[in-house]
């Protein structure tokens, strides 16, 4: 059976753990090779190093990707090591949850530095460097579509990036290069499952009409279609993996 990305070059932000790692994961299985982005670099390689023992090629680099030069460093150099750049997901966020008058400066910084303008400079990427078209998938969040107490500034983070999404699709479409999201609900990752107490979990989860969280692969999965030729009409849409707790939110 055909691999969905043979011969595909993929860079992932927020790639050496979560959700990242899991994309990266799938993406290695289904033949691509792919560039471990991370503001851990130590982390990054580790990934790397263990994706090329098991046989898969992976590159690792680092930074803030919040910084245009980060991203578009990656970009090229993946690019020249690999021979060509196919597939970018933006996928790295840094969050803080708290009422709106104990909001941060450093919080807002963060957050739409980690959240926003990465996937800008991601766009930005794409558009330099894939030559013969391309994919874009960006991580959303099911928390862009509805409100959430404590949480105003991921909920704007995460609605702008349906914003770039749109308007990069439209713009780029031209050019062979699909610009997508997808949207994930409350997912158990490792850092999920290390920080946050077994009972908000269950609250969580009792509140998904499909009764469990996500898990990294139901985020991977739907990715990795986004990224391969099988969905090679669909641009500008935005694919919700939240077993439906959107929709009951709403």
């Amino acid at each position: 059976m055909a691999k969905q990305l043979e011969g595909k070059v993929a860079l992932v932000t927020g790639g050496a753990q979560g959700i990242g790692r899991g994309i990266v994961n799938k993406f290695v299985r289904e033949g691509a090779v792919v560039g471990v982005l991370d503001r851990d670099l130590g982390a990054a390689q580790a990934a790397a190093d263990d994706i090329n023992a098991e046989g898969g090629i992976a590159h690792a680099f680092g930074g803030n990707v919040a910084e245009r030069d980060t991203i578009f460093n990656a970009a090229a150099g993946l690019a020249e090591v690999a021979g060509r750049l196919d597939i970018i997901v933006s996928n790295a966020m840094w969050v803080r949850y708290a009422p709106v008058l104990e909001i941060t400066e450093k919080d807002v910084s963060m957050m739409t530095g980690t959240g926003f303008n990465s996937v800008v400079w991601g766009i930005q990427a794409a558009a330099q460097y894939m030559k013969d078209g391309g994919s874009v998938v960006n991580i959303a969040s099911s928390s862009g579509f509805i409100g959430l107490p404590k949480a105003l500034v991921y909920c704007g983070v995460k609605a702008g990036v349906l914003g770039l999404m749109r308007a990069a699709a439209a713009e780029l479409g031209p050019r062979g290069i699909r610009v997508n999201a997808v949207a994930p609900g409350y997912t158990e990752t490792e850092g999920v499952v290390k920080n946050v107490s077994e009972e908000t979990r269950k609250i969580r989860q009792a509140k998904t009409p499909m009764p469990r969280l996500g898990r990294p692969d139901d985020i991977a999965n739907a990715v990795c279609f986004l990224a391969s030729n099988e969905s090679a009409f669909v641009n500008g849409e935005c694919v919700r993996v939240d077993g439906g707790s959107a929709i009951a939110y709403l």
